[in-house]
Parts: structure tokens; sequence; C-alpha cells
């Protein structure tokens, strides 16, 4: 019995409502889509660096409320156009954010060239905390309103008669999958067809055979660490317009780990598969297993993924295979 449960019950229902399952498939096909654009910002500096940058999250709230707290100012001071305001404050944002990436490279980085990969490592632990405490100083622990509709995000639904039911797309969703697919699909040409990819490259692989040859680690981090920052402040906007801007965005940005082990800490082609890999897998594992397991399935379906492949393919669908010989 509890076989047929686990084996043949779901797929039954699956094809007793079809509907239902590509209302499913589409939300995590959604989740996917923004799982791989927050595990984008991780391969890119990773790439670039060779350690893995845990400060990704809280660099997806501190963006968002960035660009939240800056429309307030703003609109404080007089701008009575909500939609000029938001843009603005956009603009802004965006500085920040290259500010931030600067910042890095001065205060962090640089100091550290040709240390250990443990030690950049723990560097971004201290990043991770100094941007909590400060956003928390700046823009206080509440939750805020992400400024959606100044922004010109859509909101509502669109109904589809799909297979003899109805599917209900939120226009929201839909944003978000096509700006999130337009980036990452824009950034991966960006890096794997130009010469700063070639660089980030470089790097990734020896910081002193690519000083020997003349590319400036201060560039490649500047510009990858910017660039994170941006898909951090895209993914902060998306997830903010479905929920609300906070702290706990966070958690959720740290949800792209098990991505970047199934498609590979290097493979930006990877973050994408492994991210809808994981959003489809939560979606019907907790809507047709959940009753079975429990409904909480979707807090650990990916994790219980990642382990099977950090079992079986450590390195990942696309991640290279490291051979040492002894």
């Amino acid at each position: 019995m509890l076989l047929y449960k686990i084996f043949i019950d779901p797929f039954v229902q699956m094809g007793a409502a079809p509907d239902l399952l590509v209302q499913t498939l589409w939300e995590g096909l959604v989740a996917g889509v923004l799982y791989a654009l927050i595990a984008l910002g991780f391969v890119l500096i990773f790439k670039a660096s060779g350690v893995f940058n845990f400060a990704q999250g809280i660099m997806v709230v501190f963006g968002a409320l960035t660009l939240v707290g800056i429309y307030e100012i703003l609109v404080r001071w007089g701008i009575s156009q909500e939609n000029v305001a938001a843009f603005v404050a956009l603009g802004l944002t965006i500085g920040v954010m290259f500010l931030l990436a600067f910042g890095v490279e001065r205060i962090v980085l640089k100091p550290l060239v040709n240390q250990p990969d443990i030690i950049l490592f723990m560097a971004t632990f201290g990043l991770t905390y100094f941007l909590i405490g400060f956003g928390e100083y700046v823009f206080g622990g509440s939750s805020k309103i992400m400024i959606a509709d100044q922004l010109y995000l859509p909101k509502g639904f669109i109904d589809l008669k799909i297979l003899g039911g109805v599917v209900s797309l939120q226009k929201i969703d839909i944003a978000a999958a096509v700006i999130a697919s337009v980036m990452v699909t824009g950034l991966a040409l960006f890096f794997s067809k130009t010469r700063i990819g070639r660089a980030l490259r470089a790097v990734a692989d020896s910081h002193k055979a690519a000083l020997s040859v003349g590319i400036s680690l201060d560039q490649i981090w500047v510009i990858v660490w910017f660039a994170s920052g941006l898909v951090a402040l895209v993914t902060g906007i998306m997830w903010g317009a479905r929920s609300e801007v906070s702290f706990a965005l966070e958690v959720i940005a740290l949800r792209a780990l098990p991505v970047l082990i199934l498609g590979g800490f290097t493979s930006i082609p990877g973050a994408i598969v492994g991210g809808l890999i994981i959003g489809v897998g939560e979606k019907l594992g907790d809507f047709y297993w959940g009753g079975l397991l429990g409904r909480g399935i979707e807090s650990w379906l990916a994790y219980f993924i990642a382990l099977v492949f950090l079992l079986f393919r450590p390195q990942g669908l696309f991640g290279e295979k490291i051979i040492e010989r002894v």
C-alpha cells in the first residue's frame, strides 16, 4: 500500500487532473528561474575568485531594501510623481551596488590576493554580518513593501483554459520569468563570449598566472561583484514583489545552494538547469507527495536531491571533474 501511494498514486492524480499538473509545473518553473538567478550570482563570484560568496543572500536583501529606502526618501523630499521617484531610486540603487562592489574589492579582496580560499570564504562571512548590521541600522528591521506598481510591474492574473481546466498565471510571475531569463542569458553570453569572460576564467584558475599575463584583478573583481550585485538587486525586486522585502529573503537566497550542487559551482548553464530541476521538483513533491511525506517537504526536498548528487556526481551536472594525481 505504501509503495502504491509513493510510486503509483501521484501519477494517477496527474493523469486525472492535468490542469493541476500544468499549474504546479508553471509555479515550479517560475521558482526555478528565480533560483537560477540567485545561483548565477554565486557562480559569477566563484568563477572569479574560486570561493563561495556567503554574502550573496544578504546582497539580495540589501539591494531591495536600498531601492525601497531611497524611494521613500525621494518621496519625502517632494517628488510627487511616484513612477519618476521609483526609477530615480532604481538608478541610484544601481550606483550603490557599484560602490559596494568597489568597496568590497578595495577593502576586502585586494588585501587577500593569493591567500587560501578559506580566508576569502571567511571574509564573505564578515561581509554578510556587516551588511546585516548596516542594513538594520539604516533601514530598520521591519518588513517593507516593494514598489512594484511604481516600477510598472504587472499585477493580477491571467486565466488560461488548458486540458479541460483553468490554469491561473500571476502576471508578476510571468514578468519575473521573462526578466530573469533575459538577464541569465545576457550574462551567460557576456561572460562566455567576451574578453572579460576569458579573463574571468583565467583569474579563477590562478591569481598569480592572471597577474603574470597582465590581467587586472582589481577590474575583474569589481566587474564581477557589480554584476553579482545587479543580479541580487533584480532577485530582490522580483521576490519582494511576490511577497515583501525583509531579511527573511536571505534564507530564500541560500536555497540556491542545492542549485549550485546540481549544476556545478562554475557553470552558468548549470545554474539554469539546476534551478529548474529544484524549482519544479519542490512544487511537484509538495503537491503530490506532501500529503504522504508531510507538507514541509518543500523545505528539505532540494537538499535531499543535492545530497544524492554529492554522493554520485559531486562536481554537478556541468561542473568539471577534478582528478588529482598522487
